[in-house]
């Protein structure tokens, strides 16, 4: 056991401990509100809060770089895709009953033992694991680029050839779509060449 885990127990916790504590409390409560609301715009802006409590997390575990990556990518990403899906497609601004599937207690299960899966799995591998605060700490930007371009840069090129190969297949689908709409708008257009034969 290293000096940091002698110097206080789960009795005497730290101020950064109970910071992350908070913070987790006001995620938690976040997330249950993203699940629950009817209302679609509303659930988008809970998320928001809720990935970005978990940036929060990340950074009171000394992990910055995947805290600003849960930013970049999670929050200014997918978020605002997400925004603008909901503003394209004219989505209700208030309460929708569609956004209620009935499955609830359904899901409640399926979550709630989610939960205690990730729980147990979490505290059984890190239960005698302390943060060594005198080296560079283990999600640190360094470290985490040292083993990314040291260890991993085949599976992460493997992975960025995979996305553009997906990017590449939906523009090629939706044009697709596109064009065959247009062949069936076009063929069912009165006066087009299929209703003169027909005339015929």
């Amino acid at each position: 056991m290293t000096l940091a885990a002698s110097q206080h127990g789960f009795l005497s916790p730290t101020g950064v401990e109970i910071a992350f504590l908070l913070v987790g409390v006001v995620t938690f409560a976040a997330a249950i509100v993203t699940v629950t609301t009817r209302q679609l715009v509303h659930a988008a802006l809970w998320l928001v809060v809720t990935l970005g409590g978990l940036a929060v997390e990340y950074l009171l575990l000394t992990a910055e770089f995947i805290a600003w990556v849960q930013v970049l990518i999670y929050v200014g990403s997918v978020v605002v895709l997400l925004l603008f899906g909901l503003m394209l497609t004219k989505a209700p601004i208030g309460r929708s009953p569609d956004a209620d599937s009935g499955n609830r207690w359904a899901a409640l299960t399926v979550a709630v033992a989610t939960a205690a899966a990730l729980v147990w799995v979490v505290v059984d591998a890190f239960r005698t694991t302390w943060i060594d605060l005198d080296d560079a700490p283990a999600g640190s930007t360094e470290v985490t680029g040292k083993a990314l371009f040291q260890n991993w840069v085949l599976p992460f090129e493997a992975l960025s050839v995979l996305l553009l190969a997906a990017l590449v297949g939906a523009i090629v689908l939706s044009r697709k779509a596109k064009a065959d709409e247009a062949t069936a708008s076009h063929a069912s257009a009165p006066g087009s060449r299929s209703d003169k034969d027909g005339a015929r």
